[in-house]
C-alpha cells in the first residue's frame, strides 16, 4: 500500500482550509485518512501552518511520500530540513495578537472628544493608579523624617508638662484623704476608751 502525506480540503467555497493528513494514495481527496498531522489555512495573513512535528517525522521516516504542496509546507515549518538533516529555516511569520477591546475603545473615545484621556475607569486600573500614587508619595513620606527629631522633642516635652499636673492631682487627693484619716483616728481611740 502506497502511503501519501497530502492535503484534505475543508471549509466553504472560496474560503479553503486544509488538513495535512496521511492516507492511502488510492483514496479520494477528502476521503478517510489514516491520521491527521497538521492544519493549513492559506487565506489567513500570514498563512496559518501547524504541523505536529513528531508525527510528521515518524511518517516521513517510514516512507510516506509528501505531495509537492505538503513538501513546501514542511519546508516552511522546518520539518523537511529536520528530516533531511539540514539547517533549520528562518522562523515562520506569526499573526500579531489582537488588540485589546478596551484599548480600541479608549482610542475611539479620545478621537471623538479630541482629548488625550486614554484610560477608561475600571477596578483594575483604579487599583493600579492608587499603587502608582502611593509609590509617588513615598519620597514625600521621607521628607517628614527630617522633622522627626523635632517631633520627638515635642513628645519629650509633653510628658514633662503632664508630670506637674499629675503631681498636683496626687497632692490634692492626699489633702482630701488626710482629714478623713484624722477623723477615723479620732474615732478609734474613743471606742477603745469605751471598751476599757
Amino acid at each position: 500500500m502506497a502511503v501519501k502525506i497530502r492535503l484534505k480540503r475543508i471549509g466553504k467555497k472560496r474560503a479553503p482550509h486544509y488538513r495535512i493528513v496521511v492516507m492511502d494514495a488510492r483514496t479520494k481527496r477528502d476521503g478517510r485518512a489514516i491520521e491527521e498531522i497538521g492544519k493549513y489555512n492559506p487565506k489567513a495573513e500570514p498563512s496559518f501552518i501547524h504541523v505536529e512535528s513528531d508525527r510528521a517525522q515518524y511518517w516521513l521516516g517510514v516512507g510516506a511520500q509528501p505531495t509537492e504542496a505538503v513538501e513546501a509546507i514542511f519546508k516552511a515549518s522546518g520539518d523537511w530540513q529536520k528530516f533531511k538533516g539540514q539547517d533549520a529555516p528562518a522562523p515562520l511569520r506569526v499573526k500579531e495578537p489582537k488588540r485589546d477591546k478596551q484599548e480600541i475603545f479608549n482610542e475611539a473615545l479620545a478621537e471623538a472628544h479630541g482629548t488625550l484621556k486614554t484610560e477608561a475607569v475600571t477596578a483594575k486600573k483604579t487599583a493600579a493608579k492608587k499603587t502608582a500614587e502611593k509609590k509617588a508619595d513615598a519620597p514625600k513620606a521621607d521628607a517628614p523624617k527630617d522633622d522627626a527629631p523635632k517631633a520627638e522633642a515635642a513628645k519629650d516635652d509633653a510628658p514633662k508638662a503632664e508630670a506637674p499636673k499629675a503631681e498636683a492631682a496626687k497632692d490634692e487627693a492626699a489633702k482630701d484623704e488626710a482629714p478623713k484619716a484624722d477623723e477615723a483616728a479620732a474615732e478609734a481611740p474613743a471606742t477603745d476608751d469605751a471598751k476599757a
